[in-house]
Parts: C-alpha cells; structure tokens; sequence
C-alpha cells in the first residue's frame, strides 16, 4: 500500500540536494520531497539508485508512478512531468493506464520501423521457406536461379556466373519498391533478356502478392499500386508458341529422333510427344514410377502433385529397353542429377539433319495436344493425361476419369501418331 503520510523530508530540490541525498542505514528506501511540485520527490534505495517518483490520489486510492532515472531526468523536467500526470489525474485520467498506452503505442511504432526497414533478401528467404513444400524441385531451382549471384566460377564453362533477374531488389528495403524502381529495373532487363524478364516478372507478381498476404508484412506494399499499368506496358512479351508437329512431320520426325545415338534421349523425346508431358516431369521420372504390371506411369506435376497416366504400348516398349541399375528411367552419368537434363540441342541438331524447322521440347508437348483432335479425343481426357488444370465446373468438379477410361483414348492416339509416322513396333 502506497503511503502519503511518510514525507518527512521535504526541501526545495536541487542539483546539490539530490546528489547528496542517500538512503538512510536500516531502510529500504527514503524519499527527498519538492516543496515546489506537490507529489514529486526523488527515491533513494538502499542499494543505491535514485530515481524521480510522482505520488498522488487517483478515484480516491493513493498511487505511485516512477518518472525515471536521475541519469535521463533533470529537475525541471521531472516537475514538467508531475505537473502532466496531476494534470491528467484532475482530467480523471488515470496516469498508470496513459503510461501503459504509452508504451504499448511505442512498442507498436518501434515494430512498425523495424517492419519497414527489412529487406527484399530477409523477406524473399521467408517467402522461399513458406512455399518450397508446395513447389517442385525445378520451381525451386528457377526461384533460386533469379537470385543467382554474379562472379561465380561456373562447375563447367570458363565465364563466370551473372546476376539473376531479380538480383539487384536484393539488398533493397522492401518499402523502397515502387513502380517507378520497377520500372528502372524492366528498362534494363527487356533489352538484355526478354524472356527472363517475363517470367522474373511473372515471380516478382507473386512474391509481392504473397507479401501482402502475410500477416507479418502486410501494409508495406501494395501491389496493385505498384505494378499498376505503366509498370505493364514495360513487361516484354513472350510471343506466341505455336511450334507444333504437323501430321505429315511425323514420319521425318520420328526417322530423325530415332536416329540419335543415344538411347535415352530418342527414346525421352518420343515418350514426349506420345504423352503429352512436361520436359520437367518428364526427365526425372524413376522406375518406381513405372509400374509395368497395371501399365500406368506416375508424373510428378506442378499442378496438383502427381498424376497417374497410362503407360500405352510403344511407350512402355521405349521405357523397358531402358532398363538400368539407376534410379531414373532416363539415366545420365553426365549430369549432376543423376537424370537426363538437357536434350534440347541433340534434338535440335537431329531436326536439322532432316530438314525440319525448329520445334522447342514444349513444342512437343502442344503437338500431342494438336494431333489428338484428328481423332476427336474428348478435351477433358487430353486435360486429364497432360495433367492441365480443369477449366469448365463440370470439369473441375465430376469429371475425374479412371485410368481405364484414359487408356482406351490414349492407346487409340498412340496408335494414330505411330500409323502417320510408319512406324511398326509389334
């Protein structure tokens, strides 16, 4: 209980006074009182410490609120002090609630300063740590490449690393981007590589959105401020890919593709075309994933995790051939992987050989689902085996087909590309 009767000491305080002041031997603490500021004295403990205190009455019961320290408080300003905390206590403001308000509200700006000054590098490490799970290990690898540092001796190759796209937002506040850094940053990137900026700026989009999402960095950005219109208008744009096969490329196609000297990757191109897969899901396909008794194949997708396909005829024929003490059904002992990483410029340069334009791996993939209108497979079963995302809400929500299903339009567009091509298998 706080006393207001223990005043004994009470003088005009002074520099001098309240150096000199000491706590008696045998108590606790002793109070020197200010005969000019009712209710303000300086505290003294027997362990030594002096601090500035203010004793009042408040709703009729006595309290006691420590100003502070002699070291950060003068005399007028500790009378300057009391002075507002009786001036709140005849407002019926109670001093130790203001005080508490206080620094609550403090605390709450000095997080706020902390929250604006972290960095695109501390936020970005975060946004990589909550996402990863849900990525596949080349959506990963393609956050990371953004990021890459310049001046990195290469494993192969003589020149050294370059900065990744999103390399130089690294270092920066987060609170710092704007649309008009942005729009600095495009200037440059569109010029140099074009369709690296797009896709960086495809992640960039996301990342930002995911920030505004996040409780923890909510209110430093705003995204749709940021990459308002004139911030568009600079996003270089990737074209339209229309590289597919044509009916009557199939046989040249499938002449030159089965003519490269490396089994693997004549047989992970042609496994390519006549599944409709992605180049990425596709190479590191394992034998577990193979399952030869009930002819599925399980890709490993970026859309909802995994998909179960038919492994038809001439495919599994391609797949068996194959067979290797490597986990991988495209195996390489060049790669760091383990699997078949980069078979574009042999694919390439077999095209070449026989005189076709140039056709991309995903090339293959849209050929697959081209050439399976000639025999007017439903788009939901073409949807399904290439494992695109649903588009209409019967799709979306009834129309999950079984394998068997699957496998009895599969095997009949298997048949129709291996019939254009002449190739005979049986």
């Amino acid at each position: 209980m706080v006393s207001t009767n223990d005043t004994p000491n009470r003088a005009n305080l002074t520099k001098g006074r309240v150096d000199k002041f000491a706590c008696p031997p045998g108590k606790t603490q002793s109070f020197l009182w200010d005969r000019d500021v009712t209710g303000l004295a300086v505290r003294a403990t027997q362990a030594g410490s002096k601090s500035f205190i203010f004793q009042s009455r408040f709703g009729g019961k006595p309290i006691r609120i420590t100003i502070g320290g002699l070291d950060a408080w003068d005399i007028s300003k500790a009378r300057a002090e009391a002075r507002r905390l009786q001036t709140l206590i005849d407002q019926g403001v109670d001093p130790r609630i203001e005080k508490a308000e206080r620094i609550k509200k403090n605390e709450e700006r000095r997080k706020e300063l902390q929250r604006q000054a972290v960095t695109f590098r501390e936020v970005w490490e975060a946004y990589i740590e909550a996402r990863m799970d849900s990525w596949g290990d080349r959506h990963l690898y393609d956050h990371r490449q953004l990021m890459q540092p310049p001046g990195i001796k290469k494993r192969r190759g003589k020149t050294p690393t370059t900065a990744g796209a999103l390399w130089r937002f690294l270092d920066m506040r987060l609170a710092d981007i704007n649309d008009e850094t942005i729009m600095a940053w495009l200037e440059v990137e569109r010029g140099r590589r074009p369709t690296v900026a797009h896709r960086a700026y495809r992640t960039l989009r996301a990342f930002l959105n995911w920030v505004s999402e996040t409780p923890e960095y909510s209110g430093i950005i705003q995204p749709s401020a940021i990459l308002n219109n004139r911030v568009r208008r600079l996003v270089p744009s990737t074209g339209i890919h229309n590289d597919t096969l044509q009916k009557e490329q199939l046989a040249t196609w499938f002449r030159a593709v089965m003519g490269i000297y490396d089994p693997v990757i004549s047989a992970y191109l042609q496994i390519l075309l006549l599944t409709g897969a992605r180049r990425r899901e596709l190479s590191p396909l394992r034998w577990d994933d193979v399952d030869f008794e009930w002819n599925s194949l399980t890709i490993r997708d970026k859309v909802v995790g995994a998909r179960v396909i038919p492994l038809t005829p001439y495919v599994k024929s391609l797949i068996e051939s194959l067979a290797d003490t490597s986990p991988y059904v495209f195996h390489s002992t060049r790669s760091k992987s383990g699997h078949l990483e980069e078979p574009g410029p042999t694919h390439k340069k077999a095209l070449q050989n026989e005189g076709l334009p140039p056709i991309t791996l995903h090339g293959l993939r849209r050929s697959f689902g081209s050439l399976c209108e000639w025999v007017e497979i439903p788009q939901g079963v073409v949807a399904q085996i290439m494992g695109h995302r649903p588009s209409a809400t019967a799709e979306k929500h009834y129309r999950v087909r079984p394998l068997d299903l699957l496998r009895k339009w599969h095997v009949k567009i298997e048949a129709w590309i291996l019939a254009q091509a002449g190739v005979n298998y049986e």
